[in-house]
């Protein structure tokens, strides 16, 4: 139960990196959301098979005794999140834990987690694996600058594009926008091929986190803001506006986009259908589009062509040079984050656990078999060599890429600004939508004090 003490936590103060750490018989425990024979099997297979038996081993080999535990969950998200959070209150659960990265703030905030620095003390900092894992990345597993674990993998967001219809249209099969008026550009070109909706931009609250993932977010990051910076929140200035402006300017009288697909309650499902029959002519979508959803052998909307017609690009800013941190392409990414209970009884030990399922030989045992974008890159460029789009998103997107806001309050902004869309999507003009956003916004996040108007 939640408030039960689980092995491994609740002894000593959480103040002293030290404690534990000269014991000879340590107990440890794991825990995912991820059950042998459920959800997430391959994980816990990982986990129990490999793992555990290899960690056991290297303390062996130091003279001490340890014995893991994997205590494997097969919940829906929200109620293994639940769980985390009442173990954690009561002092009590797992020693390492995997949490969604959009939970690492919210949980810091309340006092649940804390820096890995903090915790475990200089060797935190001092793991040879962060050298391998892009700063960007790291942003995935930090709050206010702060590392609070080490995240195993993340994805990143690109802009999809038919070959044969982009060659039908007369543009390049390499093509790759420099600014938005090069996708409008491209879109246009799409419009005069017969039966073909040039551009599909995630749009409106039917389309849920979508929306924000695969279009507002990483076009906001486009020009040149983050959602939350700063100890404040992005309000309706230009930057949400210029993110609106686009949207108008393909959901308008130009019919560059298909606005009833933004407002059906399987809309994102069905522009995937559109998209491998050859319909649509550019989307915007994350990695699994290549790997799960388009997959000649396994795809919820198989393409047979996918390697030969399906090219991808990066997401520009606005124009060169205008995206957040002065960038010319951005991106938005996701993830998990693996982090230890600050109530550990054996800190050291188990970031020492932490660090070696994080390591090149436990990474490349994970993702055998199950090519992946892992968080280090020396492990990507050896399982993802015979890959051209998982290396392109490895070595092109993730260093680029931003995230969203652990912060509870985040899924509410998310909402306000999807509504944003949908307004531009049925008619009302950018400046419109931001204002309405800014005040939904403002009533949010507790005032225009926590507003900034970027």
């Amino acid at each position: 139960m939640a408030g039960a003490a689980l092995a491994g936590c609740g002894g000593g103060s959480p103040a002293d990196p030290d404690r534990g750490r000269d014991a000879k018989n340590i107990t440890l425990t794991i825990t995912r959301n991820a059950i042998e024979g459920g959800k997430n099997t391959e994980e816990a297979e990982w986990i129990s098979r490999t793992v555990i038996p290899g960690f056991v081993a290297a303390q062996k080999a130091k003279g001490v005794t340890a014995k893991v535990t994997f205590r494997g969950q097969g919940v829906d998200d929200e109620a293994y999140k639940t769980r985390l959070a009442l173990d954690l209150k009561s002092r009590s659960g797992a020693d390492i834990m995997d949490v969604d990265g959009i939970w690492v703030g919210e949980f810091a905030q309340a006092g649940y987690l804390r820096p890995l620095a903090d915790v475990v003390g200089p060797p935190a900092d001092a793991w040879e694996g962060w050298s391998k894992i892009p700063g960007s990345v790291q942003r995935l597993a930090s709050f206010e600058g702060r590392r609070y674990g080490i995240p195993p993998a993340t994805d990143g967001r690109v802009l999809f594009f038919n070959k044969k219809l982009f060659a039908q249209a007369g543009l390049p099969g390499n093509w790759q926008p420099r600014s938005w008026q090069d996708i409008l550009t491209a879109a246009r070109a799409l419009k005069k091929v017969p039966g073909v909706t040039p551009v599909q931009l995630d749009a409106g609250t039917a389309m849920g986190e979508a929306t924000s993932m695969q279009g507002a977010l990483p076009l906001l990051a486009g020009a040149g803001a983050e959602i939350y910076s700063g100890g404040k929140w992005t309000g309706g200035g230009p930057a949400v506006q210029q993110v609106l402006g686009l949207y108008a300017q393909v959901y308008g009288p130009e019919g560059l986009g298909d606005p009833k697909l933004q407002q059906e309650a399987k809309g994102r499902d069905k522009s995937f259908e559109e998209f491998a029959a050859g319909k649509i002519g550019i989307l915007a979508e994350g990695d699994y589009f290549w790997r799960d959803v388009l997959n000649p052998r396994s795809g919820v909307a198989k393409m047979r062509t996918r390697d030969q017609d399906v090219g991808y690009a990066l997401i520009p800013a606005v124009s060169p040079g205008r995206g957040v941190r002065g960038q010319s392409f951005v991106s938005m990414s996701g993830g998990a984050v693996t982090t230890l209970n600050p109530n550990t009884r054996y800190p050291q030990q188990a970031f020492e656990l932490l660090a070696f399922m994080n390591s090149a030989a436990m990474t490349r045992a994970r993702t055998a078999g199950t090519p992946e974008i892992t968080s280090r890159t020396d492990v990507n460029k050896q399982i993802l060599a015979g890959d051209p789009f998982l290396t392109f998103v490895s070595e092109k997107v993730l260093p680029v890429t931003s995230y969203r806001p652990g912060l509870t309050v985040y899924p509410q902004v998310s909402t306000a600004l999807q509504e944003a869309t949908a307004a531009v999507v049925s008619g009302a003009s950018p400046q419109e939508a931001a204002a309405r956003y800014a005040g939904k916004l403002e009533g949010i996040v507790g005032g225009a004090a926590n507003v900034a108007a970027r």
